[in-house]
């Protein structure tokens, strides 16, 4: 699990880091300077590789003014050093740099570094662009002669090939949301110090990022617990989470999931939650749907027990007692996939969120009913999982997408707070949010994955993880990293055009 932190808590980390911990901000600048020159020099490699010599590889150092035009400074200074040819650009008004700025530019002076001002600056070839224009702190769109030397970088990136290396997060790319502010100038390696930006994680400045490469300059988790973090980005070692299986165990021991999908003529999201709760381990599945969707349902999956009820039934303690006792079977439910907007779907939902104790994964036309039925929320406790995409989650929240974009992790917390379930809000970058403030961004999953059903697998997953006896929060944010890792695969075998939901659910290893 890796930390993701805002650009106002790094900067509070940092400034922990010196002020209380003690360690100087020269010394974390100059580790900071030495992992961007050794990136650098990985990419200038791919021009050694073509017989260039490196006194020849030009190297172009643009620097703002602040601490990150520090750090491009230092790194242009180490690879002159180390025998390429080095020009930094400085963009910004010198006489209002930073103090580090200040020091690291007469240190490059002293070494004859090649320093330019930006207005003076007349453009050669450059085969590789260190990215120093802006740190974390960037909040308004980019303009004058940063956009000017951003927008020259961009070119030479699309006509020779220039290589670019980011310094910390990618200019033009908010901190916090991964926002383009006006322009900004992808890279094609990032070296970030310490913890991982939400910027990196979110989309588009993920996007813009390209490799993220985590450098170790010094910062220590001690300084979290003074300054919290925003999010965690779960890794391949957490798979380590999943439970076993006992090898004395039986289909009982390894959970009931209850599905409550389907409507008439609509099985197909119920299946592929079914399927995906079996290959995620569940010892027992059983579908709860419309008596139409039984022989199709049977055929499609014949492991699954299949139940139906009588949505026209006319009474309603009958019909209420039923739901009951299908729900004391299970060890979680999924509610929603497919079930469609009639009338009765309201009651159902309620019978199921007021009685059942046992997770519930709600989901689509469940989530739908919510919305349309707000009153439901105040059977909302921690034993709710809701999954809704961008669309669902505005007709939630009462809000638009672009709203719910604009910072997605403070959304999916927002509502977990308010109503006490787990939100995992489903989009390019997954966002899993608890009750009590914590938040996982999710950092596996391919374009792939983006086909209808896909969903309907997630919901399969997590409610098998829940009902193996997982903790809602971990069966949540595991099940989308799953999820995730499953997309990648059948990526591989099918290639991204050809995916199949089904697939995914093929390719799921717990």
């Amino acid at each position: 699990m890796k930390y993701i932190l805002t650009g106002s808590q790094m900067k509070a980390v940092d400034s922990y880091t010196i002020e209380k911990i003690g360690i100087p901000s020269l010394v974390l600048m100059e580790r900071a300077a030495l992992s961007v020159a050794d990136a650098a020099e990985e990419l200038a490699d791919s021009w050694l590789n073509r017989s260039l010599p490196k006194e020849k590889i030009q190297i172009l150092v643009a620097c703002g003014t602040g601490n990150n035009g520090a750090d491009g400074i230092a790194a242009g200074r180490i690879l002159k050093g180390r025998g390429y040819s080095v020009t930094v650009v400085l963009a910004g008004n010198l006489e209002h740099a930073s103090r580090e700025h200040q020091l690291q530019r007469q240190i490059a002076e002293n070494l004859a570094v090649t320093m330019v001002e930006a207005v003076d600056y007349l453009p050669g070839s450059c085969h590789v662009a260190v990215d120093a224009l802006f740190g974390i702190g960037l909040t308004r769109p980019v303009e004058g002669e940063y956009r000017q030397l951003i927008e020259l970088l961009k070119e030479k990136r699309e006509t020779e090939k220039t290589k670019v290396i980011a310094v910390d997060i990618p200019s033009g790319i908010q901190a916090d949301t991964g926002a383009v502010m006006g322009t900004a100038l992808a890279a094609d390696v990032t070296v970030t110090f310490g913890f991982l930006k939400t910027g990196l994680a979110l989309y588009p400045g993920k996007e813009y990022a390209g490799q993220v490469k985590l450098a170790d300059i010094g910062f220590s988790e001690i300084s979290l617990k003074e300054t919290d973090w925003e999010a965690l980005l779960p890794e391949q070692s957490d798979l380590a989470l999943l439970p076993e299986r006992r090898p004395d165990g039986n289909k009982g021991t390894f959970g009931k999931v209850l599905i409550i999908a389907g409507s008439r003529g609509m099985c197909g999201a119920a299946y592929l939650s079914a399927l995906a709760a079996y290959r995620t381990g569940a010892g027992l599945v059983k579908v709860l749907t419309v008596p139409e969707n039984r022989i199709a349902l049977q055929a499609l999956i014949p492991e699954v027990i299949v139940e139906t009820y009588e949505p026209e039934e006319p009474d309603a303690g009958v019909f209420k007692a039923f739901v009951e006792r299908q729900c004391d079977w299970a060890d979680a439910i999924v509610l929603g996939p497919g079930l469609g907007s009639e009338p009765y779907v309201g009651y159902l939902a309620e019978v199921v969120l007021s009685y059942a104790y046992v997770p519930i994964v709600l989901d689509a036309d469940g989530l739908n009913t919510v919305a349309k039925h707000p009153y439901l929320t105040r059977y909302f406790t921690e034993n709710i999982i809701i999954t809704p995409h961008m669309g669902e989650m505005a007709r939630l929240c009462g809000c638009s997408v672009e709203e719910l974009k604009a910072s997605p992790v403070q959304a999916a917390k927002a509502y977990s707070s308010r109503y006490g379930a787990v939100c995992v809000l489903k989009d390019a970058v997954t966002v899993t949010a608890d009750k009590d403030g914590n938040a996982w961004l999710n950092g596996s999953g391919c374009s792939a994955m983006a086909k209808g059903g896909s969903g309907d697998v997630l919901t399969g997953v997590i409610a098998g993880l829940s009902a193996r006896g997982m903790d809602c929060n971990e069966a949540a944010w595991l099940g989308v990293y799953v999820h995730g890792l499953a997309g990648e695969k059948a990526a591989g075998i099918w290639g991204n055009q050809s995916v199949l939901a089904r697939n995914l659910a093929d390719c799921l290893e717990v």
